[in-house]
């Protein structure tokens, strides 16, 4: 009788714990989210930046423009960034059931890349955020459209091979083979092209967030709700999908339309993010195991909105990091979410048994 109610006893402590969790994680997201802003060239207090979100008046009128006009923008940015990047991840590591697997390591970044390459290259001017500028918002569309068709493609091309391959290392070879390949391609163009191109497209490479305001920050934002929205109405099918696809099957899942449904989210996630902050790497693949590890469990529907919360927060968190030079050009922020994500990505590989327990 004891054993009996200890269950939903332990049951309701644990989901208390993650509810504790998840508010505490808003609160991290909230102070990086102000510290971000904070830092930079110029150092503005904390009073300033709080009173202008709250539509005030910093007293100064050049922080007020900083804050108002370029690092809400950029912190707005790395948010988006941070969540979109972390949610896209999580999903590839449960649909290929590798924990390892990642839009950067599958080739899916990559393809996104070709996508702004075609647009770009071919038009004649680098791909580069100042070159999405220069072709306004209707420009912004065709960049997000081409990285996403350019992400779904490599996806599906990713798929197709899983389905006769059931290995998880050889289909993470393949993945990376893949990623190689669509390098390939755009390192030929590059060849091609004239110098001050590969210069802009080499600085894209870099990542940026400062890049993205205005305009493009709102179809950014709206392509990146849009996938959230589809990886949230996923969150059953990902839970069903992390036990088999024949025990997904026995539960009335559809396979198939779960399948596009998760390719949709992701191509939307990585395409759009990549388009316009270019490729940033170990968000997508550090994120979803901290978010295990933090939460102690594998439900996507609170892995979800976790993953989301510490994605945006280490992003931020790496912006900040970018900033401490204290120069007027801040560090790319791929070489920081590398130094903080692939630490990470050691440690999962080393810890089998938390591997073990989220993929078997």
């Amino acid at each position: 009788m004891n054993t009996v109610t200890a269950e939903p006893v332990a049951q309701e402590r644990s989901i208390a714990r993650r509810r504790l969790l998840l508010v505490g994680l808003v609160g991290v997201v909230g102070l990086a989210f102000m510290l971000d802003i904070a830092l930079g060239s110029v150092r503005i207090p904390l009073p300033a930046v709080a009173d202008v979100l709250l539509g005030k008046s910093s007293g100064t009128v050049a922080w007020d423009f900083i804050i108002s006009r370029i690092r809400v923008p950029k912190a707005i940015t790395a948010v988006l960034v941070g969540c979109g990047l972390a949610v896209s991840g999580l999903q590839m590591q449960t649909l290929f059931r590798n924990p390892l697997a990642g839009p950067s390591v599958l080739g899916i970044t990559a393809g996104a890349g070709l996508g702004v390459a075609l647009v770009m290259l071919s038009a004649g001017s680098a791909a580069s955020l100042y070159a999405i500028q220069q072709l306004g918002l209707g420009g912004s569309w065709l960049i997000v459209l081409a990285a996403t068709l350019g992400a779904a493609l490599v996806l599906l091309l990713v798929l197709a091979i899983s389905a006769r391959v059931r290995d998880n290392v050889v289909m993470l070879i393949v993945g990376v083979m893949i990623g190689n390949i669509t390098l390939s391609i755009v390192s030929i163009w590059q060849y091609f092209s004239a110098p001050e191109q590969i210069q802009e497209y080499l600085l894209w490479t870099f990542g940026s967030l400062g890049g993205v305001t205005g305009p493009h920050l709102a179809v950014l934002a709206g392509v990146v709700v849009v996938g959230l929205g589809l990886a949230f109405a996923s969150s059953k099918p990902l839970n069903a999908l992390l036990l088999g696809e024949n025990y997904a099957r026995s539960m009335g899942l559809t396979v198939g339309r779960a399948r596009l449904l998760i390719i949709a989210s992701t191509s939307l996630l990585a395409g759009s993010i990549t388009a316009f902050c270019g490729p940033i790497g170990f968000v997508g693949i550090a994120v979803p195991h901290l978010t295990r590890a933090l939460l102690n469990t594998a439900d996507h529907r609170w892995l979800i909105p976790g993953a989301c919360l510490v994605g945006a927060g280490l992003t931020l968190l790496c912006d900040c990091l970018a900033q401490l030079p204290g120069s007027s050009t801040p560090l790319p922020i791929n070489i920081i979410t590398a130094l903080v994500g692939a630490p990470v990505v050691i440690w999962v590989t080393l810890r089998r048994t938390l591997v073990r327990s989220s993929f078997s």
